[in-house]
């Protein structure tokens, strides 16, 4: 297949990014040129993560306003229910709504314990997303994404457990869900054939993780029950002291996954950026993503 031919499908490809707050000024930088260079693939939308227990709350909503503010881009806030009353979780969505956002990430989020430890829902609070997306739903019309975990999330007793809440947030309101990282399509197509036959009809959208170090990858997939395929690992292990020739090799494998599910028919992709912009538009660039000076040439 030409690049004419992937730009040409491109057209009807739908694309998201997600962001952290950043934590220092350079950070601030670099997450700004990363705005900036993707914003060029003009996505339907970009999320800001919000750190457990609302300990990013201000960094979050500052970044929010910032992109809000100087860019033509669609923000979405992250939002979770860990270790708050409603009031103030409440609290929170008239504050980023006051800001601008429209639209939310309603996500449980971690047990205050951190990852592991043994969940409790706050006394008063949302006990879970389900029932943050019907308090969204209560406060505005807001659109709401949620998650979805094609390997199933590692608290759940077991895959169709699993899809039962994906349901239960639904029928709450949720109006899209964001897929964990995964790198083998065929647990995505399985999950989704299953998610389909509960009688769930939103978009799953694909949340693609181009591996900027595996170490790390490695790391957060053992916490979230995501599965890093062997094949992976050797692929790029060895590459450790070149690091421009495993960019390389990550870029084709992250553009090959993705191509693998537009042959599924899949034609939303959200994007775990790491706040750089480089692999992720090395990737975009090889599916035929058009940026848009690209589209007005």
């Amino acid at each position: 297949m030409t690049f004419g031919q992937n730009a040409r499908r491109s057209d009807s490809l739908r694309l998201s990014f997600e962001f952290f707050p950043p934590r220092s000024e350079e950070g601030e930088r670099q997450l700004g040129e990363t705005i900036d260079a993707l914003a060029a693939y003009a996505p339907e939308f970009v999320s800001v993560t919000y750190g457990a227990g609302g300990s990013t709350r201000q960094p979050t909503l500052a970044t929010l306003a910032r992109i809000i503010r100087d860019t033509p881009l669609e923000a979405a806030a992250h939002l979770t229910c860990v270790g708050a009353t409603r009031p103030e979780v409440n609290a929170v969505i008239e504050e980023f709504s006051a800001v601008g956002i429209r639209h939310f990430v309603a996500l449980r989020g971690d047990p205050a314990g951190g990852v592991g430890a043994a969940y409790q829902p706050h006394p008063g609070g949302y006990a879970n997303a389900a029932e943050l997306v019907a308090g969204l739903r209560q406060i505005g019309e807001f659109e709401i994404s949620v998650s979805a975990y094609p390997e199933k999330h590692p608290e759940s007793r077991d895959v169709a457990a699993d899809i039962d809440m994906l349901k239960r947030k639904v029928d709450a309101g949720a109006t899209r869900a964001l897929t964990q990282f995964f790198f083998d399509n065929d647990l995505y197509a399985r999950y989704l054939e299953r998610v389909r036959a509960a009688g769930i009809t939103i978009p799953i959208v694909p949340g693609i993780l181009p591996v900027h170090n595996l170490g790390q990858v490695q790391k957060f997939a053992g916490l979230c029950g995501a599965t890093v395929p062997q094949w992976l690992a050797e692929r790029l292990a060895p590459l450790d002291a070149s690091p421009e020739e495993r960019a390389a090799v990550a870029a084709e494998i992250a553009a090959r996954q993705v191509e693998g599910l537009i042959g599924l028919g899949i034609d939303e992709f959200h994007f775990y950026t790491m706040n750089r912009s480089a692999l992720v538009s090395a990737v975009l660039d090889q599916v035929g993503f058009r940026r848009r000076n690209q589209a007005a040439a």
